[in-house]
């Protein structure tokens, strides 16, 4: 789950009074620095975020650690960030775990108590699980570095899940922003979402859409997305129905983009394919070509 802890720990760093408005629900915190997190012991730790803020006046730290999955131990571990970083900075700590899966964190309590012969030691921290977060209180507020989480987020009451990640896409490609920075919100979107969504239904979307070009050519993220995303869909495609469905992956990216349609000649040659990697090859090549004459040439290569 690399990736998925890359682009957290880049967003937080990049919108870290978004972060601290989200698990410290205080306007006014004024972030003085982001500093290093690592945490030197026998065995060096990182922790995710460790900022430096002014709060009322008073220095202190505001801690975020992101987590995918459930972990028993994090009680424990959010623990030992927490008193590494007192004993490092002297300073107070605020400290928040977000679980990014909708499955996750349920059974977090919040605090790690450790008791011995009458000895009392009480960490606490906070617990955010995005799915109890309203996405559409995010969507509504506005650019802010929280939106390519949106799709995680709690869905309006009548909306099914599909139809959300529609309009987080449709709602991160409106944004009044830079074309840049828009293409990279769109493309730490579509990562992000892969948590909780199929990979083939995202890259569908984002073809449906139009904005997979753009992506791809432009987003900070797009290697990652040549080689995690959408090879993923066509690996799947491979794993689970084998030739058949790698092919089918093919002519559904086609139909989307260039109104392929079934009794086009290029349908029947495609469908003829029994080379997997070559299928892979045009799969790519569906996506990032300009025009249908283009895969045609790159397919009579």
């Amino acid at each position: 789950m690399a990736e998925y802890d890359t682009i957290s720990k880049h967003l937080i760093q990049t919108y870290p009074k978004d972060f601290i408005r989200l698990t410290f629900e205080q306007d006014d915190v004024e972030v003085l620095g982001i500093l290093d997190t690592e945490q030197k012991t026998v065995e060096t730790r990182h922790t995710d975020s460790l900022i430096r803020v002014h709060i009322a006046g008073k220095e202190a730290l505001i801690h975020h650690e992101f987590q995918t999955a459930d972990d028993p131990s994090m009680p424990l571990r959010m623990a030992g960030y927490i008193i590494r970083a007192i004993e490092r900075h002297n300073l107070p700590i605020y400290s928040s775990v977000i679980y990014l899966r909708r499955s996750a964190g349920r059974r977090d309590p919040g605090y790690f108590i450790h008791e011995i012969s009458g000895h009392l030691v009480v960490i606490k921290y906070t617990v955010v699980r995005l799915s109890e977060i309203e996405g559409q209180e995010i969507i509504d507020g506005g650019p802010s570095g929280l939106f390519p989480f949106a799709s995680l987020m709690k869905r309006p009451v009548g909306i099914d899940s599909e139809m959300w990640l529609r309009h987080c896409v449709d709602a991160t490609n409106a944004l009044p922003v830079d074309e840049s920075i828009k293409v990279d919100f769109l493309g730490r979107l579509m990562i992000l979402s892969g948590l909780e969504y199929d990979q083939r239904l995202i890259n569908r979307i984002l073809l449906q859409e139009g904005l997979m070009d753009a992506i791809m050519r432009e987003s900070s993220f797009a290697q990652y997305i040549k080689q995690q995303g959408i090879e993923q869909g066509i690996e799947q495609g491979i794993e689970q129905g084998g030739r058949q469905r790698a092919v089918e992956d093919i002519l559904e990216v086609l139909e989307i983009r260039f109104d392929l349609s079934e009794a086009h000649p290029l349908s029947t040659r495609i469908a003829a394919i029994d080379d997997l990697q070559r299928l892979k090859q045009l799969h790519r090549a569906a996506i990032q070509v300009s025009s249908l004459e283009a895969f045609q040439r790159m397919l009579d290569a």
